[in-house]
């Protein structure tokens, strides 16, 4: 890989072009995935928001369930945000009927758990990693973590709640950076995307 890594969005459902966009600006090259043979070919995936049900669900159907979790399992970058960060725990506290996982982070999630799509917000988020003034995290029906194992670790907080975890190459928020115009966040996640291929690394 040279230094421009190529970086998937799944593109089942959500909100798809504004992460497109901000990988772009954060450097990567940004390409929509939505068959096995297309995540074949990026160096690291995000997962969007969106209904964490009817990616499960979508996922399933297009055949990338079981090959995306090989590649998590195997080290690929991965980020979710929102539903993105319900699909990426290793367990949902009240899972839909049905309701799989990617799995990657050793934690528990509650989903819509900072209320409904009426009740969204907006709110300032310091979050490790992300030099310079705190994240703005936009809260759309947001899960948040319950708890997290030994080898994830801790990067936001909000409320007392946790809403931005990482371990090792899959890193998770609540909130929806993609939303506005600011892209460390995704800065963050490309720097992982070009950590992992770097020699000696996973």
């Amino acid at each position: 890989m040279n230094d421009t890594p190529v970086v998937g969005v799944l593109a089942l459902q959500g909100d798809v072009r504004e992460h497109l966009i901000a990988l772009a600006a954060a450097d990567a090259v940004a390409r929509p995935v939505r068959r096995p043979e297309e995540l074949a070919e990026v160096d690291g995936l995000v997962i969007p928001g969106g209904e964490s049900t009817t990616i499960s669900k979508l996922a399933a159907l297009f055949g990338l369930l079981e090959p995306l979790r090989a590649r998590v399992r195997a080290g690929m970058p991965v980020y979710g945000t929102c539903a993105g960060m319900i699909m990426l725990a290793d367990k949902i506290l009240d899972p839909r009927s049905g309701q799989e996982t990617f799995g990657g982070i050793d934690m528990i999630v509650r989903r819509n758990a900072f209320g409904r799509q009426n009740e969204s917000f907006e709110a300032a988020v310091d979050m490790k990693g992300v030099d310079g003034d705190p994240v703005e995290g936009v809260f759309i029906r947001a899960p948040w973590v319950e708890s997290v194992g030994a080898r994830v670790e801790v990067l936001a907080e909000h409320g007392g709640h946790i809403v931005a975890v990482r371990q090792d190459n899959v890193l998770a928020t609540s909130f929806h950076p993609e939303l506005t115009g600011d892209h460390r966040v995704h800065g963050l996640f490309v720097a992982m995307v070009r950590g992992s291929a770097a020699p000696g690394a996973l």
